[in-house]
């Protein structure tokens, strides 16, 4: 008898936790033991996959749809579901609320988190031990959680989709140009305004070098959290609201010519542009997750460049990247907790001096990217829909909570 398995948030192919939940229901499509559906509303045309995966996934959607259809009674209310609720949480540890504005439940609760501070407050810390389990994206989730006396908590990474990304031949556009990859939400978090600040030291040295941006999402606002640091010039959005990178860029020293936004690309678009790429640049200050646009460069065996800090360190192995390892402490909320640490600041001169590694020793970085892609072919979606199922299956309608 299969057992339900209610995503309790968005599934999509344009950002990190629609791409989550997409791959999912992807791989448990095939998957005797779950019945998948979604609590969420699913907008079709944010949905990018090919005619065999549109097939698949058809159950799923007429399930969910016929959940949904099911709430709208009930809308702004408490509903329950048999089965298991996979319940994204915000940062005070609260579950989203699903379509028509209902708090779905299910006979037993997974708290699935990323959150960005190790610093969580007493109410919060009791919601989480109050889910039957709560699954973390990241060893330094986890051990946030546990450092503050929260035990239910098990870590399931992120993954990469391998009949995607994988190294295959390039088709060598624009090989005259060294291509430097930054991608990821624009904000703060990320730390793109160090990025650049390597990258326009870089660009002076090397005028070929081309910084090629995956910097997009559907909040652009949060973009203006960059601002706070005068390591770049203020971030400048277009008149639609969306920033103008290239205007960002040449506001803060960076040609336009010497750099490329590919725009707002669904994920299953991005590995042709990943497998061009000469090195990729991830100066981010914290990861809740393991950083899934990092995974999927790696994966595409692209030398990347990952500050040492909270959810890089489960992509960081021995000769698979370079290594940012000076890591400024930041204080307040984005400090450490328990001899846990929090937030790093990369610093700039280490990055140029990485990417100046990677321009320099072309063989190296060669070996760097193949090593990366060994390890990220571990971590597929098969693997995390298999750790997610075996979270959801042991928690029987007896055992729960």
């Amino acid at each position: 008898m299969p057992r339900t398995v209610v995503i309790n948030w968005g599934v999509a192919s344009y950002y990190g936790w629609g791409v989550y939940g997409l791959n999912l229901a992807l791989a448990w499509a095939s998957d005797p033991e779950v019945r998948a559906a979604c609590g969420y509303e699913i907008q079709a045309n944010q949905i990018a996959v090919d005619a065999l995966g549109r097939v698949a996934l058809r159950p799923f959607l007429r399930r969910s749809a016929d959940l949904q259809a099911r709430l709208k009674p009930l809308a702004g209310t408490t509903a329950h579901v048999q089965g298991v609720a996979l319940q994204s949480l915000n940062a005070a540890f609260q579950p989203m609320r699903v379509a028509h504005d209902v708090l779905l439940q299910g006979e037993a609760n997974i708290g699935v988190t990323f959150f960005e501070t190790a610093h969580i407050a007493p109410e919060a810390l009791d919601r989480a031990r109050a889910f039957d389990l709560v699954v973390t994206g990241s060893g330094w989730n986890e051990a946030a959680l546990r450092a503050q006396g929260v035990e239910n908590v098990r870590t399931v990474l992120q993954g990469i989709d391998p009949a995607l990304f994988h190294p295959a031949p390039r088709r060598g556009f624009l090989s005259e140009r060294f291509l430097v990859f930054s991608g990821g939400k624009l904000e703060r978090r990320k730390g793109q305004d160090i990025a650049l600040a390597a990258f326009k030291i870089f660009a002076e040295r090397h005028p070929e070098a081309l910084l090629v941006s995956a910097w997009h999402s559907p909040w652009p606002q949060v973009a203006r959290t960059l601002d706070a640091s005068g390591l770049a010039a203020p971030v400048v959005f277009a008149a639609d609201g969306r920033v103008d990178v290239a205007a960002w860029a040449e506001a803060s020293g960076v040609p336009r010519t010497q750099v490329l936004d590919v725009g707002l690309t669904p994920n299953a678009a991005m590995p042709q542009i990943l497998r061009e790429m000469d090195v990729a640049l991830f100066t981010n200050r914290c990861e809740g997750g393991t950083n899934l646009v990092a995974m999927e460069a790696m994966a595409c065996g692209v030398p990347a460049i990952l500050s040492r800090n909270t959810g890089h360190l489960d992509l960081i192995e021995d000769g698979a990247c370079y290594v940012l390892e000076r890591q400024a402490a930041l204080p307040g909320a984005e400090a450490g907790v328990g001899g846990v640490a929090g937030w790093g600041e990369s610093d700039v001169e280490e990055a140029v001096a990485a990417l100046e590694a990677a321009y320099r020793d072309r063989e190296d970085a060669r070996r760097r990217g193949a090593r990366g892609a060994q390890l990220l072919s571990r971590l597929t979606w098969a693997e995390t829909a298999r750790r997610m199922k075996a979270a959801a299956l042991d928690l029987s309608p007896a055992s729960a909570g």
